[in-house]
């Protein structure tokens, strides 16, 4: 069996009296995405912030590609090839579509100290994020104002952020939320597709989209992986249904 390029090993994390994270392990392969489901304060946002290093675990270890990146913050996780975006928007509303995007590509380049105006000019960090902008359809919005994009234009120049910095695996907090139904059916395409640049570990409740992307589905519910497998035994899981699929349905 490959081995994984993402590991978690016993996570966990309180928050006084509340434990959010409860001894959660859990992996990613390359070539696969990982689903992370379950009902709201679940502890799925708090899972993905640990792993990209902006909250510390108060127990547990997490590998990337074989090293032991715990002690890293999000900055030098990032680096290393783990891609992430945000459940809530981290997008710089008053710059336009492109600027955002370079700003990612200057991420990269390890250069986000440089004076933005000359970095503008520089053709390599536009090449770059064109052709992130083209890969999730909003190089015709290049020039917009990016507070003027609808909700779901934003999460699709997340994914394109995350895309310049040429991750090796990616963290998707919700990448579908905002998305009409074309929109959603169009992501969902081209993260099945992505999954062979780099793995995915998507958070997401859109349960079409999970059915229809994953390899893996793991359930999480007050903090605690109750369930992890394919789509079909997860459906079939009578622990999940009770907890969580069978409340979906019914709402």
């Amino acid at each position: 069996m490959t081995e994984p390029l993402l590991r978690i090993e016993g996570l966990r994390k309180s928050f006084g009296a509340l434990v959010a994270t409860d001894d959660v392990s859990l992996t990613v392969r390359p070539g696969e995405i990982h689903a992370l489901i379950g009902p709201n304060g679940a502890g799925k946002s708090t899972l993905i912030k640990q792993i990209a290093g902006g909250l510390p675990p108060d127990a547990g270890r997490i590998f990337f590609d074989g090293q032991d990146i715990t002690g890293l913050g999000t900055v030098a996780r990032a680096r290393a090839g783990l891609g992430r975006t945000f459940q809530i928007s981290s997008l710089a509303m008053e710059y336009t579509v492109l600027q955002n995007a370079m700003l990612g590509a200057l991420g990269r380049a390890g250069s986000v100290w440089r004076f933005f105006r000359p970095v503008m000019q520089d053709t390599g960090l536009r090449e770059a994020a064109m052709s992130a902008l083209e890969r999730v359809g909003l190089e015709e919005h290049a020039a917009q104002r990016t507070a003027d994009l609808s909700h779901g234009q934003r999460r699709q120049l997340e994914v394109a952020v995350a895309l310049t910095l040429q991750p090796r695996a990616f963290l998707m907090d919700e990448p579908m939320a905002g998305l009409g139904a074309d929109g959603s059916q169009r992501l969902t395409g081209f993260l099945d597709g992505l999954r062979h640049e780099a793995p995915i570990l998507l958070v997401e409740h859109d349960m079409d989209a999970v059915f229809a992307l994953a390899d893996r589905i793991s359930v999480l519910v007050y903090g605690r992986i109750i369930a992890t497998g394919t789509a079909a035994e997860i459906r079939a899981n009578a622990d999940v249904r009770e907890a969580y699929l069978g409340a979906e349905e019914a709402g």
